[in-house]
């Protein structure tokens, strides 16, 4: 009988820019996975939606306020590393209010989608990747 492996929903969302490009965030050090780049996001709280999980950590983490008629679900992740198992829901955004910001001090970059697969993600977002070249 297999094992029963935690499972981890997080919700992205890729940030569009009127250029056609995406941000993304490199995990900061003292985090699993640091040094990785990643879509903006976060773990969903008992009793959140998915939505609501991007309308807070958008927030906290670069600042912005996204409404939910803005973010467009595109696809999803489902992932399993050692210890637990990922399914993360990918949304896109293209419409927020203020100046996308690193609050926490994480590197941020603007990326256009063909030149994602340049940087280092943690391997639940790699798949992502093929979706956004193929939408944008």
């Amino acid at each position: 009988m297999a094992v029963a492996m935690k499972v981890v929903l997080v919700a992205a969302c890729a940030l569009v820019d009127p250029e056609g490009r995406v941000l993304i965030a490199r995990r900061p050090a003292g985090k699993p996975m640091a040094g990785l780049w990643e879509f903006p996001g976060g773990k969903i709280e008992s009793g959140e939606r998915p939505e609501e999980t991007l309308i807070r950590e958008l927030r906290e983490e670069l600042a912005i306020t996204v409404s939910d008629n803005c973010l467009a679900p595109l696809t999803f992740a489902s992932h399993s590393y050692p210890d637990f198992h990922i399914l993360m829901p990918l949304y896109v955004c293209r419409q927020w209010d203020g100046t996308v910001t690193a609050t926490e001090g994480q590197r941020l970059a603007w990326v256009r989608p063909n030149k994602l697969r340049e940087y280092e993600m943690p391997p639940a977002d790699v798949p992502l990747i093929a979706h956004l070249m193929a939408l944008l």
